[in-house]
């Protein structure tokens, strides 16, 4: 091509550099880019992103869609996506009004301190995991109706429904999903005799169409009779009978009693940004604002991308906040979680005194701190952002992946294993490696802690950021770090999602990173001050939605899975 005035060489850059950039653009975020003003969808499947983004084009607000959301991906991502776990709910409307919902689950009110110990006081291994005994009484439902009847603007049918046709006609499952089935296949046979659920007579294939019969009944059942579909009639004999046959403890008293809990937002700052989190039993909320209080002070920016001094300065945090969690997080209608306390700015600034940028600090001498007059993965996230600016953050598990791996006979719904979240003996840690105590331990109808970080931020009083990821013990550190890429290391949300992570929870004392997460010398440098880092995996998946300063959503859908980010 010859070039033969300024315009024409004006017209080549913009070729060269702006339509590269779209291209990737659409790549990663699992769409085809563009800017988009009236809402967004960011959820772990492409067919619940779908579902989402159809119910805000219909004139549905952003709890409408989470509603929607919710029961397509306890069809499309049966890992996670459930009716038979709980979850959390941050909101916050276009006026800047904010709430959180608590649709944790409970322990059965015959659960005992003592369940998992055997005579010697020992836990005996894999009985909170992989059997009926695993199972809180869900609260996924109830959760949905409360949303809907407190904010919801369409009718509960046209929410339901979308999750009853998938169910019922199938979707074709994608190539990771079908090796997680293959993978579990073992598993769900040993565990479900005489059932059958996604279960195959060959291996399981990409672009194979799953069809859930039971479970669509089920559902038709929560579309007809709301809150009575699930926690009454012939939903709850099935999961009743279910705990019956393997001596499990949820019965339809308990069914009959549960209800989420409407929570006051826990409110923080780091630096002009406002953030809206979710207090206890959720950690993650309490860990987050800590850990951003840890580091407010130090020149992060200027030291860069999880450069040494960076990554030094935030594991010695996270080693810290992590020790906290262990002693003073709990459900706050058991015990007096010393929120206050754990939020004062002087506190966490005296917790990161003293530490020595010359070498690690070992966990061992590291507890959680004392206060003046103290009182004694498998998950999912998805963020939505409506027409209007309403914004939800919703993060929703079973626990483990595929939760107990049991499924309800009849209904065709897995239970969760949420009870392995309680602290079964002090001291000793769960599937995660987290270690609890007292204010964790199993009470009848007490709420398990959790580390689900589902987050909104401000700037200038006005939405900024939604945010949230699964990943176990790592969500909290995930979330953290995301907000820190966008707020300090000045990344686009796409960017900011993809980036290398790194995990430090006290105990175990080891350093986990993401393959590529550090430069050899950044390594080496860490290493020669006494960090033990090894490889760890991914931490989490974000789903994540940013407004830009031009006004549009952006959204960042995580790579690392089947996450896909949907707007107009």
């Amino acid at each position: 091509m010859l070039i033969k005035n300024k315009s024409q060489l004006f017209l080549l850059l913009i070729v060269v550099f702006f339509i590269p950039i779209g291209c990737v653009q659409g790549q990663l975020g699992k769409d085809n880019g563009g800017e988009y003003h009236n809402g967004m969808v960011v959820c772990a499947y492409p067919d619940a992103a779908q579902v989402g983004l159809n119910i805000l084009k219909k004139g549905g607000n952003a709890v409408d869609a989470a509603v929607a959301v919710q029961f397509a991906l306890a069809v499309t991502f049966p890992a996670a996506g459930n009716i038979g776990g709980g979850g959390f709910m941050v909101y916050r409307s276009a006026q800047g009004e904010t709430n959180t919902l608590d649709f944790r689950e409970k322990a059965p009110a015959s659960a005992s301190q003592n369940m998992y110990l055997d005579s010697a006081g020992n836990v005996i291994q894999g009985m909170s995991l992989s059997t009926h005994l695993a199972s809180g009484v869900p609260g996924s439902v109830d959760g949905m109706v409360e949303a809907h009847k407190k904010y919801g603007k369409l009718k509960w049918e046209e929410l339901v429904q979308p999750a009853i046709d998938l169910a019922h006609n199938g979707f074709k499952i994608t190539k990771r999903m079908a090796a997680d089935l293959n993978r579990e296949t073992a598993e769900f046979k040993k565990l479900n005799e005489g059932k059958s659920y996604l279960l195959k007579d060959s291996l399981w294939q990409e672009g194979d169409v799953l069809v859930q019969e039971d479970l669509a009944k089920t559902l038709e059942r929560i579309r007809d009779k709301g809150r009575a579909g699930f926690y009454d009639g012939i939903v709850a004999d099935e999961l009743v009978d279910e705990m019956q046959s393997g001596k499990g403890l949820i019965t339809k008293a308990d069914l009959q009693n549960y209800h989420a809990i409407w929570r006051k937002a826990l409110i923080g700052r780091y630096k002009e940004y406002k953030i809206i989190t979710m207090p206890p039993p959720s950690s993650g909320g309490v860990a987050l604002l800590q850990l951003l209080q840890s580091v407010e002070k130090y020149p992060l920016s200027r030291w860069g991308f999880n450069a040494d001094s960076t990554v030094q300065l935030m594991v010695e945090a996270e080693r810290r906040v992590y020790a906290d969690r262990s002693k003073y997080l709990g459900d706050p209608d058991f015990y007096k979680v010393p929120v206050d306390s754990l939020l004062k700015p002087a506190y966490n600034t005296s917790r990161m005194s003293d530490f020595s940028w010359d070498k690690a600090t070992p966990s061992a001498s590291i507890q959680p701190g004392k206060f003046v007059a103290y009182e004694s993965d498998q998950t999912t996230h998805y963020s939505i952002v409506d027409h209007d600016g309403n914004a939800v953050s919703i993060t929703t598990t079973l626990n483990g992946s595929f939760g107990s791996k049991i499924f309800v006979k009849g209904a065709g719904f897995l239970l969760n294993n949420e009870m392995d979240d309680f602290s079964s003996k002090p001291g000793v840690p769960n599937m995660f490696g987290l270690v609890g105590g007292k204010a964790n331990s199993i009470q009848p109808g007490k709420r398990m802690l959790s580390s689900m970080t589902p987050t909104i931020v401000e700037k200038d009083g006005k939405l900024f950021m939604v945010v949230g990821t699964p990943g176990g013990s790592t969500i909290i550190t995930s979330v953290f770090q995301t907000i820190l890429n966008v707020l300090e290391f000045n990344q686009g949300m796409q960017q900011a999602v993809n980036s290398k992570r790194f995990h430090h929870q006290w105990l175990p004392d080891l350093v986990y990173i993401e393959k590529g997460a550090l430069d050899s010398t950044t390594h080496a440098k860490l290493e020669q001050k006494g960090y033990k880092i090894i490889d760890g995996g991914p931490g989490g998946r974000v789903d994540a939605i940013l407004k830009t300063k031009w006004g549009y959503y952006e959204g960042g859908a995580d790579p690392r899975g089947d996450d896909t980010k949907l707007g107009w």
